[in-house]
């Protein structure tokens, strides 16, 4: 029988403190013959390889900065770590210690990392992952530590694991799902009436403007387009489309006057065709974009949806290469 997704948290304040958790928990694992995988800050990982001695070479290492840049990337990472090294023997798990990296974080961002580790719970469910998710006080807020005490069903002090008293069910986590204002006064609005094709040619042509390269206008028209395809599966043949540049991304914001039925409260978290049970139809959006948000009420359904746009592309890309040429 598979074993369960099992999720716990360790909240430490020393090195000392990690390495009582990270030790008996890498090395049970290695002497049980399970792949172990440890994505954390780079010090960490130094620590830990030290302490291991001539077991070392067996870990999986990744610094938790370059395991998936955003939540959405970070889930598919770890299910597909899981993917590739399901152990053959039915009672077998994967170990991942995994720490969230939460210095420079902005608000939307720190609400997004906080919404995947209540995601994980429900995304992760039928694998078989043993995970244990690390938290460092001497650089993470209080209410961060709030959150996982509340997103993780259990806590682990060493080698020992508690309930959390504080454990939250998933769903009710979730960010609230509730329609923003209607688009009154915006302007070089399209109107979505059924014809895919012209849509995605107005998606087109106005994110080329807007854009740094055309795999970027690529890669945006791929995600409106699977949004828009989402919502003609959820029944909505009808919608405004409005595409423009706001505090240096490319947003799009697509608003229907029909409510959706139901709004998973993790949707675009689950990969298609990694699991027994498919994917929600946005998973790949939320991949590509640097922010999906899925609202409903009652005066209608909207999706929004963010890439970064020219100007902040190219300064991302003069400073990688600066950094490259030692400039």
């Amino acid at each position: 029988m598979k074993p369960d997704f099992l999720h716990q948290c360790c909240i430490y304040g020393s090195d000392a403190e990690f390495l009582a958790m990270a030790v008996p928990f890498v090395r049970d694992g290695l002497h049980r013959g399970e792949p172990v995988l440890v994505t954390t800050t780079s010090a960490n990982l130094e620590l830990l390889h030290d302490v291991m001695g001539t077991e070392a070479g067996k870990i999986d290492y990744a610094e938790s900065a370059y395991f998936g840049r955003r939540p959405p990337q970070r889930t598919t990472a770890i299910h597909r770590y899981w993917e590739r090294n399901q152990p053959t023997t039915p009672t077998g798990a994967v170990r991942i210690l995994a720490e969230p990296v939460w210095a420079g974080r902005s608000r939307r961002e720190v609400a997004s990392w906080k919404h995947m580790e209540a995601a994980f719970n429900v995304v992760l469910a039928d694998t078989g992952i043993r995970m244990i998710c690390p938290y460092d006080t001497r650089g993470v807020g209080e209410d961060i530590i709030e959150n996982a005490r509340r997103t993780h069903p259990e806590c682990v002090v060493g080698h020992r694991a508690e309930p959390s008293a504080h454990f939250v069910a998933p769903e009710e986590l979730a960010r609230p799902r509730t329609s923003p204002r209607p688009l009154r006064g915006a302007t070089g609005l399209f109107r979505f009436e059924g014809d895919l094709t012209a849509t995605r040619r107005y998606v087109l042509e106005t994110a080329a403007a807007l854009l740094v390269s055309e795999d970027a206008v690529a890669m945006f028209g791929i995600a409106v387009g699977e949004a828009i395809t989402y919502l003609v599966n959820q029944g909505i043949d009808r919608a405004v489309v409005w595409v423009r540049s706001a505090a240096g991304r490319v947003v799009c914001t697509l608003h229907s006057e029909q409510p959706l039925d139901t709004v998973h409260p993790f949707l675009g978290y689950r990969p298609p065709g990694l699991s027994e049970r498919p994917g929600d139809g946005l998973w790949l959006t939320n991949q590509i974009c640097e922010w999906l948000d899925v609202s409903s009420d009652a005066s209608g359904c909207t999706i929004e949806l963010a890439m970064p746009g020219r100007r902040a592309e190219e300064i991302r890309h003069g400073e990688s290469s600066r950094l490259a040429f030692g400039a």
